[in-house]
């Protein structure tokens, strides 16, 4: 059995990225698993780090049950649609403040502990173009972004990724196989 925190980074509520958030969970309780989802859209928190990593900035209620779960973890989920080319800001400011806790007083000594060592991760995006010009002609800049900057520095590893291109053309059945998909990856912790 494994403990999986799933992260869906959206500024929306009841998007399609939360329902493969729920078919991920689904298929991790159902697998055995330990599985907890947070979705910032339900969540209450400031998603800017004022004192950048100065110093902690508290955390609120919503993001210690995060930064808990995380340190819990043994599979990490991230999902989120790709917006301007990387994260939804949210997203963002909800990795920067969560992380932050661990990060600062190694930061002021210049040295980072990759305090997330051991752990695996799994991210899945959607967006409207198709998955392979992402990764073709963009060369997929969020997901290196998060694999290597924010994931690697950390060290949570290995980092393995799915991605769901043409998300407002693709047909119901084709939405309702990626949900199965999701739910086979949440039961085998994958």
């Amino acid at each position: 059995m494994s403990r999986i925190a799933i992260f869906v980074g959206h500024a929306r509520k009841d998007t399609y990225c939360e329902a493969l958030g729920e078919a991920y969970r689904r298929g991790a309780e159902a697998g055995g698993h330990q599985a907890t989802l947070f979705v910032t859209s339900k969540m209450v928190f400031d998603p800017i780090l004022h004192e950048g990593f100065a110093k902690i900035q508290p955390l609120e209620p919503d993001l210690q049950a995060a930064h808990e779960a995380i340190i819990a973890a043994d599979h990490l989920v991230f999902i989120f649609p790709l917006w301007l080319g990387t994260l939804p800001a949210i997203f963002k400011g909800f990795l920067e403040r969560v992380l932050q806790p661990d990060l600062v007083e190694p930061s002021k000594k210049g040295k980072y502990v990759k305090f997330l060592k051991g752990k695996s991760a799994r991210v899945i995006m959607t967006m409207g173009m198709p998955g392979f010009i992402y990764r073709w002609y963009f060369g997929a800049f969020a997901l290196r972004m998060l694999k290597r900057n924010i994931l690697g520095f950390v060290g949570v590893s290995p980092v393995r990724a799915t991605i769901h291109g043409m998300i407002e053309a693709v047909s119901q059945d084709k939405r309702q196989s990626w949900l199965a998909k999701a739910e086979s990856l949440g039961r085998n912790a994958g």
